[in-house]
């Protein structure tokens, strides 16, 4: 934001896209102070003085306070590229958290639309790196207009995070004992295997709609045809989504 001449305050303002008073204040507090007065005693901002307050403007949009502004100024006085690299990497920063905290609030405005009315740090503190909503469009498509649906969009819609928490434990502990079961060798279609898919079942029947064991059976086909429910089982375990697959069949068969 150099200039070739000096400018008034009202030249400057209009350039730098401040507030005059906001000139005012700086040359107040000795933060930008214009180098000289004109015959009638106006402010004049010599191009030192422009280039100081861009770098003043550029921390401020890093989102440090006057003080500390002040401060780096005097330190690094005349030392731009200095001034410039610093200006960028706080900025990274800045950038930096603000696409996570935007990551954060598109996942919960999604949670919030399926119907998990949590605020975004709940969200995060329940769900950790698992999008919730992540299928949520993909779900609404293929399911929106079954009972299913609308039963788990109901449900769902009424939970504290204490609900789903509660819920999220109990989905950890059941797929947990799916792969201690299957690291000790246990057949998928032994009695305690299918008596994990039975939980499996349940789960699903009293957290978001009544789920038969067909609709389990089918439920469990998109574990190992669809490479992302594959890969939710497969990165605790290697396989496990066949795993489970198999154990829910057997259950269903023995049912």
């Amino acid at each position: 934001m150099a200039v070739e001449s000096d400018c008034t305050v009202s030249e400057l303002a209009r350039r730098s896209g401040v507030t005059v008073r906001t000139l005012h204040h700086y040359d107040e507090i000795g933060l930008v102070v214009p180098s000289r007065r004109s015959a009638s005693g106006y402010r004049l901002y010599s191009g030192a003085d422009t280039e100081r307050l861009g770098h003043v403007l550029a921390y401020r949009a890093c989102g440090l306070a006057l003080p500390e502004i002040a401060i780096l100024l005097e330190e690094d006085s005349g030392d731009r590229a200095r001034h410039l690299r610093r200006q960028l990497e706080l900025m990274d920063s800045r950038v930096t958290a603000l696409e996570r905290q935007r990551a954060v609030l598109v996942r919960a405005l999604e949670a919030w639309q399926m119907g998990i009315h949590l605020d975004p740090e709940e969200v995060l503190t329940v769900f950790g790196d698992d999008d919730p909503a992540q299928y949520a469009e993909e779900a609404e498509a293929r399911w929106g207009d079954t009972d299913a649906y609308r039963e788990s969009r109901r449900r769902s819609g009424d939970y504290t995070k204490a609900d789903w928490e509660r819920m999220r434990a109990e989905q950890e502990a059941t797929e947990a004992a799916f792969a201690d079961l299957m690291s000790e060798g246990i057949a998928p279609d032994d009695v305690r295997a299918m008596a994990l898919a039975e939980r499996h079942r349940s789960h699903i029947d009293t957290w978001f709609y009544p789920c038969t064991h067909d609709m389990q059976v089918g439920l469990a086909g998109m574990y190992v045809a669809d490479p992302r429910f594959a890969a939710h089982y497969d990165d605790r375990r290697p396989g496990l989504a066949q795993y489970v697959h198999d154990a829910i069949v057997a259950n269903a068969t023995a049912h």
